[in-house]
């Protein structure tokens, strides 16, 4: 096999992408980059070419491209008129609900730095953020406009722009806003008196043309700051020419599926996990629009009940989601009243997928869920399984189109076939490098890539024969036991075999005389189970190293608004155990 062009000089590591025999019919080796377009020439070919066909829904109204199209232009102008300049950054702090997409569209047309904001950070996690930005400007749920209002002080925006839920939802937005406030009181006190409201700013900038703005591929499209799962949370800078690549990388892997579908011209996805998040953002959002289908936006997936009443009375062909939320599904009632007939796939990223629960939902629906693989600093998708496959894989498939992987050994030597160590990407879609607040601009690339460009990606996989990549671990997750490697998916993977068992987190704790022992975190569905029992079924599948020393039930497990399990709060609290 041929060095890809695009890497010609970068000979430090040999690529042999032995992955190219095992690819889906008709998807080719390579992106075409010289044909990659901005978000924003993107953005407008779909506005053009898909204007009457629904863009999103929420609440059960529906907003067409071309009415997006119409609000996001009106924003801009406002956003022009209030002086802020291209590629100043704003941030957008909101759940899913239709006015992120309107905001998200503005910025992206005005050629603004989106910093994505988790909703529920607190006043000291969103100061770090915004401020590590330099933010100029946010627009922000009113909801949650309290605790921006307490990290104001510390930080230097200029405009403040509040949202409601029910923004451009109609009659039906008024009433839900109205709930929201007086019946359901779920806006906080707050006093930002140079805030003005996302609705006013729309009426005021209708009919109005906005500046036009020239914007490159290499023009940094979103500061996307990373999970923060294992650490501080890091700025990943990511270029029109980034998110475009991915975009592109995933419509070509998935073409032969959508194009095959009898509704082929009338896709929906169900957007679950929040659009704030980088998973969400690129293979919900920005593939959506790029093929012109729909969003079915849930602003509320821990709402189960009403999750399933949204997926009971709604017709959708694609639904993205991470282990969690398909096993909260899977255990709740109404969930066989769901009507899966129109599917083309499921999908799965953001945390491993446990085989228990894939196999459970092939059992429901007849489908095998899809298991994909990235990060907020590779826009994120890096591998992803065939697209038909007949049963869930246990693996996160093979490296997109331009994308080359490497397992690397500690000491940067390449591993072996079947031979574990830590997963390098190299592609179009990664960053460019991590944001430098001292500078105010994309910093310098560091340790975290090595030196012909594979950026490490602190995870621990094994390329299998034909090139597909199962993940073992995170780098930091692992567990030291006498000198003996502990990989928490492995532990967790046996103790999620038992149908007691809802949920389970697994993470090491000091120990004197083996350095590290494995604590097991466990939900269960109800008491009958025991700590008796779940040894006994671990020492029948696990060396008896890898077996928990400690075992602790739990109501519920910490974990991020995506879903995924924060096992660096559970080792905080496991470093106050004694073995």
């Amino acid at each position: 096999m041929t060095q890809p062009a695009s890497y010609a000089g970068h000979m430090n590591h040999v690529i042999d992408p032995i992955w190219l025999k095992s690819y889906p019919d008709g998807v080719p080796a390579q992106l075409d980059l010289a044909s990659l377009k901005t978000l924003a020439d993107m953005l407008r070919t779909s506005f053009e070419k898909f204007g009457h066909k629904p863009a999103f829904i929420s609440f059960g109204k529906t907003i067409t491209y071309k009415e997006l199209q119409q609000k996001a232009e009106a924003l801009l102008c406002q956003l022009q008129a209030k002086g802020l300049k291209q590629g100043d950054r704003v941030g957008l702090m909101m759940p899913n609900v239709m006015a992120y997409p309107v905001c998200m569209v503005a910025l992206i047309l005005g050629g603004y730095t989106i910093v994505s904001a988790n909703p529920l950070y607190t006043a000291r996690e969103l100061q770090h953020q915004l401020k590590d930005a330099g933010a100029k400007a946010i627009i922000v749920l009113e909801m949650f406009a309290n605790v921006l209002e307490q990290a104001l002080p510390e930080l230097n925006i200029e405009h403040v722009i509040i949202a409601k839920p029910g923004d451009f939802l109609g009659l039906k937005g008024v009433i839900i806003n109205f709930i929201a406030k007086y019946f359901k009181k779920t806006v906080p006190a707050y006093k930002i008196l140079t805030s003005v409201t996302l609705s006013r700013l729309v009426a005021k900038g209708q009919d109005k043309k906005s500046a036009s703005v020239p914007i490159a591929l290499d023009d940094i499209a979103f500061i996307q700051y990373t999970g923060g799962t294992t650490g501080i949370s890091k700025g990943a800078v990511l270029t029109h020419r980034n998110l475009s690549a991915n975009i592109e990388q995933n419509c070509l892997w998935f073409d032969k599926t959508f194009s095959s579908s009898p509704y082929k011209d009338e896709h929906s996805m169900v957007v679950a996990l929040p659009l704030y998040h980088i998973y969400s953002l690129t293979c919900c959002a920005m593939m959506c629009m790029r093929i012109g289908a729909s969003c079915l936006l849930i602003v509320n997936p821990r709402d189960i009940p009403g999750f399933i009443k949204i997926l009971q009375t709604s017709k959708f062909t694609i639904m993205s989601g991470v282990n969690t939320l398909y096993n909260a599904l899977l255990n709740a009632p109404g969930f066989d009243k769901i009507d899966f007939s129109r599917m083309s796939f499921f999908n799965a990223g953001g945390m491993a997928m446990q085989a228990s629960v894939a196999k459970r939902w092939k059992e429901a629906t007849g489908f095998a869920i899809i298991e994909g693989y990235g990060l907020s600093e590779t826009s994120p998708v890096l591998t992803i399984n065939h697209p038909n496959i007949a049963e869930f894989t246990g693996t996160i498939g093979y490296p997109i189109p331009s994308t080359d992987i490497l397992i690397l050994r500690l000491d940067g030597s390449q591993a072996s076939i079947g031979e574990a160590g830590e997963i390098c990407a190299r592609g179009p879609q990664v960053m460019q490098s991590y944001w430098d607040s001292a500078t105010g601009a994309a910093g310098q690339r560091g340790s975290e890539f090595t030196e012909d460009g594979f950026f490490k990606t602190g995870d621990i996989g094994i390329m299998l024969e034909d090139g597909k990549i199962k993940i073992v671990d995170r780098l930091k997750d692992m567990i030291l036991v006498s000198g003996f490697n502990v990989y928490p998916n492995e532990v967790e993977e046996v103790i999620a075999e038992l149908s007691n068992v809802l949920e389970v987190a697994v993470v090491g704790m000091p120990d004197k005389a083996s350095g590290e022992g494995v604590v097991a975190y466990i939900v269960v569905k109800n008491s009958g189970l025991t700590v008796e029992a779940i040894k006994e079924h671990c020492y029948k599948n696990l060396a008896h190293y890898k077996v928990p020393k400690v075992i602790i039930f739990k109501d519920s497990l910490p974990k991020t608004n995506v879903g995924k399990v924060l096992r660096r709060s559970l080792r905080d609290e496991a470093v106050k155990l004694k073995p």
